[in-house]
């Protein structure tokens, strides 16, 4: 009842008008007939009518502000030099409201003008043309109703700027979180996307290769089929972990909690390298310890390995063999995959590059970079620099270096 009762003048402004000018005329005839000068003063038709016409103009207040100002200036003017006895001055309420509706709609500038004009004119011409002295109650009462009006009409037009403001505020706050929710949705997203990517990329890779080596030879040497088909039962049991830990980052806050497991790194980077030699492909790591790094480096550092690793077993062919190096400087790590002899075809030409633009998005993320391409002397190189001191990040699952497992 109480928002229906603020909302209603919104909801119909001319009534709201009708209603003010009404109120208006209806002071302005007491004035006249019931008023302290009522004895001495005798209101005439004309009168009467300049009133009901000031009073009906405070209906286009809202339209046009100044030039209803104008004319209800006019019309008091009229008044003053008419009207007869002592008791002058009542329709002069008329332009007192619409001094304050004009000061409303325009600026301070122009409320100053506006206000100091009517201050001194009426009173001046009350003054000049009225029968009581100049110092009277009502030539005094003209001068300050005219300067409360435009007092009041400016602190009226700040106050609905200032509320104005505040909610144009508040819905651009809104605007702005609901864009980094989803802006954080989005990079989330994408960080799985990639985790995924990288897991099921090396892991497939490794069954695909090493269940085409048990085929072949699985008449002539069946030992060594056996141990093929073992390396391809470790890759898939990988996978499949690696595959449970990602996808638990897609768990409900209601869901059962899930115990929480570091995400890999370089610490186990020589299980990683093992596997690739076990698939046949030669591996030689050149690194340099890099001590404890932050877990966004150390991950997206094992990751562009990793993939290097998958693209190079998968596109290089035979005689293949990769080289890793890692270097640890004062603010930066290198990373450098080097696949040294096999076939010049470039990674990701076969499947899209999506293994590429994930380690470029994964440096990037970092504020560092990422570069791959083709080497001249024949294979491929991938280059990467992950600065340790990392960008801040907000904080959330994508940004512990944990996955929960």
């Amino acid at each position: 009842m109480r928002d229906r009762a603020r909302l209603w003048p919104q909801a119909h402004p001319i009534a709201l008008d009708a209603g003010l000018a009404l109120a208006v005329l209806a002071v302005i005839l007491g004035n006249m007939f019931v008023g302290p000068h009522t004895e001495r003063y005798d209101a005439s038709a004309p009168d009467i009518l300049l009133a009901v016409v000031g009073s009906a103009a405070l209906l286009l207040r809202r339209r046009s502000p100044l030039g209803v100002l104008a004319f209800t200036g006019a019309v008091t003017v009229v008044y003053l030099l008419t009207a007869t006895g002592e008791g002058r001055a009542p329709v002069a309420a008329t332009v007192v409201v619409a001094l304050f509706s004009a000061s409303t709609h325009t600026d301070r500038t122009t409320t100053f003008r506006l206000g100091l004009a009517t201050c001194l004119l009426l009173p001046a011409i009350a003054m000049l043309f009225g029968a009581r002295p100049w110092y009277s109650a009502e030539n005094i009462a003209l001068f300050a109703w005219s300067g409360m009006a435009a007092a009041a009409g400016e602190a009226t037009r700040n106050r609905r700027a200032y509320v104005a403001a505040v909610e144009e505020r508040a819905e651009r706050a809104e605007r702005t979180r609901e864009e980094e929710a989803k802006r954080r949705v989005a990079e989330e997203r994408m960080r799985i996307a990639r985790e995924l990517h990288d897991v099921v990329a090396h892991h497939i890779a490794l069954v695909n290769v090493q269940a085409g080596v048990a085929a072949h030879i699985m008449d002539s040497r069946p030992d060594q089929a056996k141990q093929a088909l073992a390396h391809v039962r470790e890759a898939s049991r990988s996978a499949l972990d690696e595959l449970r830990a990602t996808v638990g980052l897609l768990r409900q806050s209601g869901d059962p909690a899930a115990p929480m497991e570091p995400a890999p790194g370089l610490g186990v980077l020589d299980q990683l390298v093992d596997g690739f030699r076990r698939a046949g492909l030669p591996v030689e790591v050149v690194e340099e310890d890099p001590g404890t790094l932050p877990a966004s480096v150390d991950l997206t550092a094992y990751r562009v390995i990793q993939e290097s690793l998958t693209n190079v077993h998968k596109h290089a062919g035979p005689g293949a063999r990769a080289e890793i190096r890692i270097a640890r400087g004062a603010a930066e790590l290198e990373v450098t995959v080097v696949d040294r002899g096999g076939s010049p075809q470039a990674p990701g030409t076969a499947g899209g590059g999506h293994g590429l633009i994930g380690m470029r998005e994964r440096a990037a993320a970092l504020g560092g970079t990422c570069e791959a391409g083709p080497r001249t002397q024949g294979g491929f190189r991938v280059h990467a620099r992950l600065p340790l001191a990392a960008p801040a990040r907000p904080a959330g699952p994508a940004g512990d270096g944990r996955i929960p497992a």
